[in-house]
């Protein structure tokens, strides 16, 4: 299994520098929710600090925990695909600090830059492919546990 690509640190330092000027420094206090599944999605972050359990809702009673994210992972992907709503739910597991980006303000600047475009949709396809091998791998192991508990 490859390594999660980091997003800030895959863009060339003159791309980072434009999508930074971007950038807003947010924090979330631990427990908090920062969205929903079905939720629009109109912005994404960076983590700085902190951890995030992305999630989902399997019964009215439980949500699953598919993937934990901390310091310099994506959070968001939906607002560069159609219909721009959240496929999982993510809370703040510890207090979060976290740089910001509008989708619509990030998606002009990849319109007058190209270049930072096919990057950044390169490297959100790279983080997209290791989260689904990732979880693809939890599923089987959750599968194999179920399995041998019969």
């Amino acid at each position: 299994m490859t390594k999660a690509t980091k997003l800030l640190t895959a863009l060339p330092p003159p791309q980072r520098a434009r999508l930074m000027a971007l950038a807003q420094e947010v924090s979330f206090p631990e427990d908090t929710r920062i969205f929903e599944p079905g939720g629009t999605a109109d912005r994404f972050w960076v983590i700085r600090s902190g951890a995030v359990s992305l999630d989902q809702q399997v019964t009215s009673l439980q949500r699953v925990t598919v993937a934990s994210l901390g310091s310099g992972d994506l959070l968001g992907w939906s607002w560069l695909f159609p219909p721009h709503q959240w496929d999982f739910g993510a809370v703040a597991f510890s207090p979060v600090r976290a740089y910001e980006f509008e989708a619509a303000a990030v998606l002009g600047l990849c319109e007058e830059d190209p270049q930072l475009g096919l990057i950044l949709v390169r490297s959100v396809a790279e983080i997209l492919a290791y989260r689904l091998e990732t979880t693809r791998g939890k599923l089987l192991e959750q599968y194999s546990i179920s399995r041998r508990a019969r």
